[in-house]
């Protein structure tokens, strides 16, 4: 099947979410996509919900699994389009345009990204998706995943989403495809989704295992901690400080930060930072 795209709706209890999430996928204006839509083994009326919209689904399945992850490794599992999609219940494509316009410009590289709409019960921001991904500014933010399609062949070179992480797994993804699998990244000026601040990666509550998280993801893949960000922090903001740096990239070189920098491929000077 020549199919290019696959958008996979991930969901448990949250049936008034999913009513969302099904409006904003079937009243597309560019139909012909894979939709697939993982429900783990819901008792509030979602399974019998996806039932009665069963024949606008291309797959679903509705059973206990071991967590969001799980359930998003499902999808991929038996996706078949050359891109895939996450706007999982709750979250909404952005208008009946959105894949109309995006479609086409699903080609060459394995992530592309465009911009995500942020809704609170107080407000509301269109959030620009990154024209380039910085290491350092990855240990503090994240791409978006509602707005980012990925090359479903970047799974198989990379690996599926770390089900052992509770909040992180997407950003780890992430993180390793560009940083240690090399894989290609491109941002275009359409907006994918709107997404609401009330899930668990939003709440302030879990901050501190996202900071967790993301910490053990560094140290284990990049030997690079906290303290090492801490002082590049302080290194940018200095900018007498900056001046020695540019003046002394070669000495510099081999400092352990640097070195490590360097090793990765993202350090050329300091403005890559």
């Amino acid at each position: 099947m020549n199919l290019k795209l696959t958008i996979i709706t991930i969901n448990y209890n949250n049936l008034e979410g999913l009513k969302k999430t099904f409006e904003s996928v079937f009243m597309q204006s560019l139909q012909g996509f894979e939709y697939i839509v993982i429900d783990g083994g819901s008792s509030d009326g979602s399974k019998e919900y996806i039932e009665e919209r069963a024949d606008k689904i291309t797959y679903w399945v509705s059973e206990p699994d071991r967590g969001v992850y799980h359930a998003m490794n499902k999808g991929i599992e038996v996706a078949k389009g050359e891109y895939v999609l996450f706007i999982n219940s709750g979250d909404e494509l952005y208008e009946k345009s959105t894949l109309e316009n995006a479609i086409p410009q699903l080609y060459g590289e394995d992530m592309i990204t465009g911009n995500l709409q942020f809704i609170s019960s107080t407000h509301e921001y269109l959030g620009i998706g990154r024209a380039q991904v910085s290491f350092i500014e990855m240990y503090h933010d994240t791409i978006w995943h509602p707005s980012t399609f990925i090359k479903r062949e970047a799974f198989e070179d990379t690996q599926l989403y770390d089900e052992q992480l509770k909040i992180c797994s997407d950003w780890k993804w992430f993180l390793l495809a560009i940083f240690k699998y090399k894989k290609s990244y491109r941002k275009i000026e359409h907006t994918i989704a709107k997404f609401y601040l009330d899930g668990i990666s939003a709440s302030t509550e879990n901050q501190s295992l996202i900071r967790k998280e993301r910490e053990q993801t560094f140290i284990e893949y990049f030997n690079f901690s906290a303290i090492d960000f801490i002082k590049i922090d302080e290194l940018l903001n200095d900018r007498k400080a900056l001046k020695v740096l540019e003046g002394r990239l070669d000495s510099l070189k081999n400092s352990r930060l640097l070195k490590i920098l360097y090793q990765l491929g993202i350090f050329k000077a300091y403005k890559y930072l």
